[in-house]
């Protein structure tokens, strides 16, 4: 078996391999951080896991604060909070832990901390990322514990905007992470949902860049190696946590999920939003729901695409291969086979469903579907949804 370690510089500097969050401490020396905020999720600041890591930095002498207020689907008033604890620390960068919560909130933490204008002013809408003064952006090293956003090279973080009950995408260049540490190892107590769930997340990242319209062929060939690594992994991680190999390939996955969405994502992103922001949803399982919907939606427009897929990852069949492959793979993981399945009890009043449908086709990721996303069209997803596949 080749050993999985390697140093990568694309699109940011990554220290992948088991073990290699030994090496926190160094990375902290290099960013040129004296007194780093380590932002994690509650649920992970419990856990051995960041006792240890915390442990590795009090064993170098690196002086540091925590943060944990971290939502499921951050809210504004989380970042206000960690904002709060960064400047009554003296904090000079961040290392954000976790899956894509903690990474989001970070990477804003590290943003907004030196800015004076409000957060939503930096919404990736044109060029609005120059309104921010990128001399007072901090540094954040990355540190993944689940293998699904792709955060972790990204250089977006997601918000929720509590008073419109919107998920709005904050861009900036330089919240890019100057360093990943990329380590299997720290994803092996992630209890079997939340496997299934990042990484359908990283799926469907990878899906829907091979997918978009627009010419990217590097970003491309990075998705379809992608859909091939979690195709091929994601069941062994799932049913065996302690895989490091499938680990490994998981975390791969998920880093260039992230890579290649830079080409676009789609209407499983652009109706996943909506529920997350209003049900708070777990998004990579929202995602799941969701996609074969959306499959079979763009049909049209990528089906001798998607049949090359299939036939790069070793599935016969086209299109119709490819879409029985992901409904077996969900039946596998035990993705919820409904929007109501996923939610319980929930009932979808026109005045909802409306709603949503409004939300989904001015969600910057439905600008990337290869079929334009009209409001029938998400209507017609959404009750796909509702009804659940077959």
């Amino acid at each position: 078996m080749t050993k999985l370690v390697a140093n990568w510089s694309f699109p940011t500097a990554i220290r992948f391999g088991a073990g290699r969050i030994a090496e926190l401490p160094d990375a902290v020396a290099r960013a040129g951080m004296k007194n780093p905020l380590f932002v994690t999720d509650p649920g992970l600041a419990k856990l051995p896991v960041t006792a240890s890591t915390l442990k590795l930095l009090s064993g170098a002498n690196v002086a540091h604060g925590v943060f944990s207020d971290v939502r499921p689907n951050p809210v504004e008033s989380n970042l206000d909070a960690g904002i709060a604890v960064y400047k009554q620390g003296g904090h000079d960068g961040v290392i954000a832990f976790g899956g894509g919560s903690a990474l989001d909130l970070g990477k804003l933490i590290a943003f907004q901390a030196g800015q004076t204008l409000p957060i939503w002013d930096f919404e990736d809408i044109g060029d609005w990322w120059t309104r921010a003064d990128a001399d007072a952006i901090a540094p954040v090293i990355a540190v993944p514990t689940t293998a699904g956003t792709g955060s972790e090279v990204g250089r977006a973080g997601v918000l929720t905007n509590e008073a419109t009950h919107t998920k709005k995408v904050i861009f900036h260049p330089k919240m890019l992470p100057v360093t990943v540490i990329a380590d299997p190892e720290l994803t092996v107590g992630m209890p079997p949902f939340i496997t299934a769930g990042t990484g359908m997340d990283a799926l469907a990242h990878c899906l829907e860049a091979w997918c978009a319209p627009g010419y990217h062929p590097m970003a491309e060939g990075i998705a379809a190696e992608g859909v091939r690594l979690v195709l091929e992994n994601l069941p062994k991680a799932y049913a065996d946590g302690t895989d490091i190999e499938a680990r490994a390939h998981m975390m791969s996955a998920a880093a260039m999920g992230a890579t290649a969405f830079q080409r676009g994502l789609g209407a499983i992103h652009s109706l996943s939003h909506p529920i997350g922001a209003l049900y708070d949803t777990h998004h990579g399982m929202t995602n799941a729901v969701f996609m074969p919907h959306v499959l079979e939606f763009n049909r049209s427009a990528i089906e001798t695409r998607m049949a090359r897929l299939a036939a790069y990852c070793g599935i016969a069949g086209g299109f119709d291969g490819f879409l029985a492959h992901i409904n077996e793979l969900c039946a596998e993981l035990k993705v919820p086979r409904s929007l109501p399945d996923l939610i319980e009890g929930l009932r979808m009043e026109e005045d909802r469903r409306q709603l949503i449908a409004d939300m989904a086709i001015v969600d910057p990721t439905a600008g990337g579907n290869p079929i334009e996303l009209t409001l029938e069209g998400a209507l017609d997803i959404l009750d796909r949804a509702m009804k659940g596949r077959g």
